[in-house]
Order: structure tokens, then C-alpha cells, then sequence
């Protein structure tokens, strides 16, 4: 897929331990990265976004005012299950809100992500 003029192209996210963020990715997601030095590293298109991880002693929280990424799943309770197996917490159990379910997780640096489904 090539750049879209004026869409979403990139994220960047902090990192307080970019070592156990990246393991937990790579084994709960199927992750791969590029690491550019020891404070940068880089997902690409097969996570959905390209994207990547700086340094950082902050976390990106939805209580701080932070964006919310949300990760689509088929199956959500097994998904919850690799999240928190990998090494995630979840932050707020699975709920119902119109059009499907969802739950949040924060990762080993503190970020909190989404996992919604229709199903």
C-alpha cells in the first residue's frame, strides 16, 4: 500500500523499557522491529500502522489524555488471555458498549492499548 495523502502514516509511542516492550509485542502479537540505536525501534505495515517505540520515562494512559490505539480482535477472550500470559495487565475487564466489546491493557512500559471486537 503506498502513503495516502493526508492520512494517519505513523505512530510513536514511549517506551520506559523498550527491551521487555518489544518481547512483549513479539510474543503476544507476532511483532518484528528495526531498531535504530538503543532508544528508537520500528514496527511496520503488518502491525496494521507503521509505527515505533522511543525512549521515554512517560507512558501514554487515557487518565493523562493520551489517544487510545485499539487493536481489532476476532476472538476476545483468547486475545485477553495472550495479553496478559505475555506479560500485560488488563486495566479494565471486558465490557459491552454499542456495536461490540473491549477491553484495555497496558503493556510492560505502562502504555495502555484497546482490544475491541464485534463478535
Amino acid at each position: 500500500m503506498s502513503n495516502q495523502h493526508e492520512s494517519i502514516n505513523y505512530i510513536e509511542i514511549p517506551a520506559k523499557d523498550m527491551a521487555k516492550t518489544k518481547a512483549f509485542f513479539e510474543t503476544c502479537f507476532g511483532w518484528k522491529f528495526t531498531d535504530y540505536g538503543p532508544e528508537y525501534t520500528a514496527f511496520d505495515k503488518s502491525t496494521g500502522l507503521d509505527g515505533g517505540f522511543y525512549q521515554s520515562d512517560k507512558s501514554s494512559l487515557t487518565s493523562n489524555g493520551a489517544a487510545l490505539v485499539v487493536f481489532y480482535s476476532d476472538d476476545l477472550e483468547a486475545t485477553m488471555a495472550k495479553v496478559q500470559t505475555s506479560g500485560g495487565a488488563v486495566i479494565q475487564d471486558i465490557f459491552s458498549f454499542p456495536g461490540g466489546r473491549r477491553f484495555h491493557f497496558t503493556e510492560p512500559s505502562g502504555n495502555e492499548f484497546g482490544v475491541w471486537s464485534d463478535k
